[in-house]
């Protein structure tokens, strides 16, 4: 009888790309799922869950993208400062003058594993607010997403 070996992808044969995406006038929660799917490398038949076998991710315009409905206003950001009281909390607009790219950062976090692989892989996501970034010497590709 036959059986047919399952296929594991080894660190030597990882291929790694670099890609820019445009963020301007994009929805947060579209774009986030297509940047975890191509930071976790499930867009590639060599995918292996165990393996960090995906690629890296530019995004530009971040202080561009935009939310459905009125989450500009009710959705909250929280984080604490480790002291008593410190929980701090901040709307999606104060948050997009503040720190713009940490609204795709967030997004981005929650659609990861929440493991320590998670984590690493977070780590390929490069954010920028402006439409300059400093990754030229990678030779990264535009992807347009739908």
């Amino acid at each position: 009888m036959y059986t047919q070996k399952s296929f594991t992808l080894k660190k030597e044969d990882i291929d790694r790309k670099w890609w820019v995406i445009d963020a301007q006038d994009m929805v947060v929660g579209r774009l986030a799922t297509e940047v975890a799917t191509l930071l976790k490398g499930k867009h590639k038949p060599t995918y292996t869950p165990s393996q960090e076998c995906g690629d890296f991710v530019i995004i530009t315009n971040c202080e561009k993208v935009r939310f459905t409905g009125n989450k500009w206003d009710k959705k909250k950001y929280y984080w604490h400062t480790n002291h008593i009281g410190g929980l701090k909390e901040r709307s999606a607009k104060e948050q997009l003058q503040k720190h713009p790219e940490l609204i795709i950062m967030d997004a981005v976090k929650g659609m990861l594993p929440k493991t320590s692989q998670g984590k690493r892989l977070l780590t390929n996501l490069k954010v920028y607010a402006g439409a300059e970034h400093n990754h030229e010497a990678q030779k990264p590709e535009a992807r347009v997403l739908k």
